[in-house]
């Protein structure tokens, strides 16, 4: 029973790795140096509608921050422009309420992972388990690997399909379309989204090469 137990957590920690990864490389695009890095991107679309860049980047760092505190969507409602119109409508509002609950609800996911990761590696090493542990980390690596290769060639190969599909997964169908003159789209043209899954890809591939080329011995 011992033996079966210990099996499970290792191979529960390969399972974990892709998602561990995965949601690491989220957490660090959440942050204001990514929104330097895209919006100062070669070829990344001007806004039609007049946003100048530095109007971007003050707009969006604020819709990231709402997005990590525990302000409600007041804290979007009360924005106003020079002209004294809002920034968000109703219908933004209330996706960017969505939004905000599954930020949480991943970043739950992203906590929990990375606790039953470090209390794994603990008893690893004071149980004389941590080559067993070291390879769970690299079958993890691999099927990583696999896992975002798949889905990356996906979003090269047909974005458009891939990004319905995935807010249709995580939102209600019809909440999360918007005009081009409405202020989310402004700020988060769809270059912006296709350039985030191939970051958070990117990023998640590269932990994964790490973990498998990671020699044990």
């Amino acid at each position: 029973m011992k033996n079966f137990g210990l099996t499970l957590l290792w191979w529960l920690i390969s399972a974990f790795t892709p998602v561990v990864l995965t949601l690491t490389a989220v957490r660090l695009l959440m942050t204001p140096i990514f929104l330097q890095i895209e919006y100062n991107l070669p070829g990344f679309p001007a806004d039609p509608y007049g946003f100048t860049k530095q109007e971007r980047l003050y707009w969006s760092g604020i819709a990231l921050e709402y997005l990590l505190n525990d302000a409600g969507i007041e804290f979007l409602a009360n924005l106003r422009f020079a002209d004294g119109s809002p920034v968000y409508n109703q219908r933004e509002l209330r996706h960017m309420v969505d939004v905000k609950n599954v930020v949480r609800a991943t970043l739950q996911v992203w906590y929990g992972s990375l606790i039953l990761f470090l209390v794994s590696a603990i008893f690893a090493w004071k149980s004389g388990r941590w080559l067993e542990f070291r390879q769970a980390l690299r079958r993890g690596g691999l099927w990583t690997l696999l896992l975002l290769g798949g889905i990356m060639l996906f979003v090269v190969i047909g974005f458009g399909i891939f990004f319905v599909a995935f807010h249709n997964v995580f939102f209600e169908p019809g909440t999360w379309t918007f005009l081009w003159s409405d202020t989310l789209i402004r700020l988060f043209p769809e270059r912006f989204w296709r350039d985030t899954f191939l970051f958070v890809g990117g990023l998640a591939m590269l932990g994964g090469l790490l973990l498998w080329k990671w020699k044990i011995e």
